[in-house]
């Protein structure tokens, strides 16, 4: 009989190359507004949605990572405010074998896209229990908003 490597087996190895662990998700702040209800339920068109997005990111003592994914939305007739909704959802991630360069969008881009099916549903449950159709955000394109987000960073520092 010939001896057998425990690594030939499948066993874990300690570096693995990158990766992205989420070691917990929460609701930091919610907030929903129904301000005109129960008049506001009954149908009188298609409102206007305003959307808002945020991200933000910091590093803890233990060698974690909180992210945060800020979602905003008011729904809005000629008449007034139909209902407002903002959550602030997180989560801490582990992140290993990601050079400290490549770290911000990591953060800002990789992070928020794990997090949104949760912060998602989380925004088209409340609007549903408001008594609204459930309101179900569409896709967002994190890397998109990054962009921006510099674009405009780089913008304030040459006109500073």
């Amino acid at each position: 009989m010939s001896e057998i490597d425990a690594g030939a087996l499948g066993a874990p190895e300690a570096a693995e190359g990158p990766g992205i662990r989420i070691l917990a998700q929460f609701i930091r702040d919610l907030s929903f507004e129904n301000p005109r209800a129960p008049e506001a339920l009954r149908n009188g068109g298609q409102p206007q949605i305003d959307l808002g997005v945020e991200m933000n990111a910091r590093g803890r003592e233990d060698g974690l990572f909180e992210v945060d994914l800020k979602l905003s939305a008011k729904a809005a007739r000629e008449d007034g405010a139909l209902f407002v909704v903002e959550l602030l959802y997180g989560g801490v991630f582990q992140i290993a074998g990601i050079p400290a360069e490549d770290m911000e969008p990591v953060l800002l881009i990789e992070c928020p896209r794990f997090l949104f099916p949760f912060a998602r549903r989380i925004i088209a449950d409340v609007t549903s229990e408001g008594g609204f159709p459930p309101f179900m955000l569409d896709p967002i394109d994190f890397a998109g908003v990054y962009a921006a987000r510099k674009a405009q960073e780089s913008e304030n520092v040459g006109h500073a």
